[in-house]
């Protein structure tokens, strides 16, 4: 067997790149929420960063899903982009 497969069926049978890739989940949805608002908003990442009073490499970290968006910033994202900031929780689907 060569190495790659050995890799693939190691990866199969350890469940820690499976954890990952549903713990960065929120994240993407989180992300996703953020650069449909700023879209909607009219807004370039470069004008957002100016009313954020951050970087656009920040603002690109936020919206790629590299940087956890903690409540602060979202609020300030939310107050940057005239919109609000609803944070809902909902049953996990199994």
């Amino acid at each position: 067997m060569s190495i790659p497969n050995k890799l693939s069926q190691k990866w199969l049978k350890d469940k820690a790149p499976i954890q990952a890739a549903e713990d960065s989940e929120p994240n993407r949805d989180v992300a996703i929420a953020m650069i449909e608002a700023r879209k909607a908003a009219g807004l370039t990442q470069e004008q957002l960063a100016h009313r954020m009073k951050t970087t656009i490499s920040a603002i690109v970290r936020l919206e790629s899903g590299e940087t956890r968006a903690t409540v602060p910033i979202l609020e300030r994202f939310a107050a940057s982009t005239d919109t609000r900031l609803k944070i809902s929780f909902e049953p996990i689907k199994n």
